[in-house]
């Protein structure tokens, strides 16, 4: 971010040991803000950074109020991931929890609410193209992840005006060095993966550092414009690019070859379909190997137009997906050297 002059804040960032969660605390930290993480378990990079850690479930609304006391601004980026899990649970913390979130806020008093949310509130499992935030939601969700995101986002929008100033950001597919959700899944699942579609739908997808400034400069703006509550913004590198080919410069990030072989979209979300009910049915432990929400975000086109985030936040991606790239790559490199005996 670029150098302003910042008056230090007392900040609460939700799911602060996560992997966005960190990134936003870097960022504060280091411009001298106080910093507080709320999390299930104490992390050692936050140690490192020398931030407060409190402890507890992001559905124990006195957990969560105590974390919140005496917090300026809270960064709201604790949920459950996708793809696969029982509705309970995701609504347990991405509803529930976001429910505790926005209490404590007015209970102990937070000016500012950034709540991290996700262009899958408005995915609908068919192409979308280049629009903008005044796309509307989708009658029905697919899977349980979209679904409670959605209706958070919408609770962090209806209290905008109440007590507290709001923004909801939708960053899409946020990767990047220490990613234990995108890059990870690909780098695991690399033998076995197998192009869904016909590898030509364009895909946008989110450097972890341009994230974490979005969400900062959010805060930011919003101090400073207080008229800008109540909106959502989508987030990303701003250059869609083929999702395979992006999954490709992964694996080769990670020294491996590329993905070869193919599955029609089709057959592949009929089999997420078929999987989805027998894990489902006969409670099966551990993640279907494919679900519908996979095989949408493999095969459709999926890119957002990202205007307003520049003309409001002054968001910019700094950091390039080639660049983006070249650290992941080099991280991947040392962790390598780490784990060789």
């Amino acid at each position: 971010m670029a150098a302003t002059s910042h008056e230090p804040e007392c900040v609460l960032v939700t799911g602060g040991g996560g992997f966005l969660g960190t990134a936003i605390v870097r960022i504060l930290a280091a411009r001298g803000d106080r910093v507080r993480s709320f999390s299930r378990r104490p992390h050692p990079a936050l140690t490192r950074l020398a931030v407060e850690q409190a402890q507890g479930d992001i559905a124990d609304a006195s957990a969560v109020e105590q974390a919140c006391r005496g917090a300026d601004v809270v960064y709201h980026t604790a949920a459950r991931p996708p793809p696969w899990g029982p509705y309970r649970d995701y609504h347990r913390t991405n509803v529930t929890g976001t429910a505790n979130v926005i209490d404590a806020c007015r209970s102990c008093g937070a000016k500012r609410l950034i709540h991290t949310s996700t262009p899958s509130v408005v995915l609908d499992g068919n192409d979308i193209a280049g629009v903008d935030e005044s796309v509307p939601y989708p009658p029905r969700y697919t899977d349980p992840y979209s679904q409670t995101k959605a209706l958070a986002e919408r609770m962090v929008i209806q209290v905008a005006t109440e007590f507290m100033q709001t923004i909801a950001l939708r960053p899409h597919e946020i990767w990047g060095p220490e990613d234990p959700h995108f890059v990870a899944r690909i780098i695991t699942r690399a033998r076995h993966l197998r192009r869904i579609g016909d590898g030509r739908n364009l895909v946008d997808t989110t450097y972890i550092d341009n994230a974490a400034t979005a969400h900062v400069l959010a805060a930011d703006r919003l101090k400073q414009d207080p008229g800008l509550s109540g909106r959502v913004y989508f987030i990303s590198q701003g250059e869609p690019v083929p999702a395979w080919d992006m999954i490709d410069a992964i694996l080769r990030a990670a020294g491996l070859g590329p993905v070869k072989g193919s599955v029609p979209h089709g057959v592949a979300w009929a089999m997420g379909f078929f999987f989805e009910k027998i894990y489902s049915r006969l409670h099966l432990p551990g993640e279907p190997p494919m679900t519908r929400f996979i095989a949408d975000a493999l095969a459709r086109t999926h890119w957002f137009d990202i205007s307003a985030a520049r003309r409001d936040l002054g968001y910019t991606p700094t950091v390039s997906t080639a660049e983006g790239l070249e650290r992941l790559a080099a991280w991947l490199h040392a962790e390598g050297k780490k784990e060789a005996p």
